[in-house]
C-alpha cells in the first residue's frame, strides 16, 4: 500500500473523528479496511455511552466482524488516529488484524510501540504490521485543539462560578448547606 492510499484512508478516520468532537468526545477515529473497503468505522464513544470499552478501534472491529460474519479480520488493515491502547491492542490481536497504521504516538498509553509494543510481541499466538505518522499533525492537531478548548472552557466555568458566588453569597451558602 503506498502513502497515498494510506493518507486516504486515514481521513477515513479523521472523519470519524471529527464526529465524536461533535458529540464531546475526544477525537480518535478509526476504520477497518477488506479489499480497499472500509468495512468498520468507530469514532470515540466513552462519555456518551458512559462505557469504557467503546473505543473508536473497538467499535470498528465490531463493525468489520459484523460485516464479515467472522470474528477473524485476517488481511484487514486497521487506521487510526491515535496510537491504540492496550485494551484495543488487545482487541486487534484476537481480531488477526494484520496491518495497523496510526498518526501521533500516545505517550501515557500507547502500546503499538511507545509504552510497550504488545502488537509486535513474539511471545503472542499474533502479530500485526505496525507504521506509525500517517497525517501524524493532522491527527495530534484534532487533539491538541480538543484538549486546549477543554481546558480554556473548564477555566470559563470555574470564573462563572465564582462571579457568581460573589453576586449571590447566600444562594452559593444554600447550595453548601444542601444534601445534594
Amino acid at each position: 500500500m503506498d502513502l497515498k492510499e494510506k493518507e486516504k484512508w486515514m481521513k477515513e478516520a479523521i472523519k470519524e473523528a471529527r464526529k465524536a468532537e461533535k458529540k464531546g468526545e475526544v477525537p480518535i477515529g478509526a476504520v477497518v479496511i477488506h479489499k480497499g473497503e472500509i468495512i468498520g468505522r468507530g469514532h470515540n464513544l466513552r462519555e456518551t455511552s458512559r462505557n469504557a470499552t467503546t473505543h473508536a478501534e473497538m467499535i470498528a472491529i465490531q463493525e468489520a466482524n459484523h460485516f464479515l460474519n467472522n470474528w477473524r479480520l485476517e488481511n484487514c488493515q486497521l487506521f487510526v488516529t491515535l496510537e491504540p491502547c492496550a485494551m484495543c491492542s488487545g482487541a486487534i490481536l484476537l481480531s488477526r488484524i494484520g496491518e495497523v497504521y496510526y498518526g501521533p504516538a500516545d505517550i501515557k498509553g500507547g502500546t503499538a510501540g511507545t509504552l510497550m509494543n504488545l502488537l509486535g510481541d513474539e511471545r503472542m499466538n499474533h502479530q500485526a504490521y505496525v507504521e506509525r505518522g500517517i497525517l501524524e499533525e493532522k491527527c495530534r492537531e484534532l487533539l491538541t485543539t480538543f484538549f486546549k478548548e477543554l481546558r480554556q472552557n473548564k477555566k470559563i466555568e470555574k470564573q462563572r462560578l465564582k462571579l457568581k458566588s460573589e453576586i449571590f453569597p447566600e444562594k452559593s451558602d444554600k447550595a453548601k448547606d444542601s444534601p445534594d
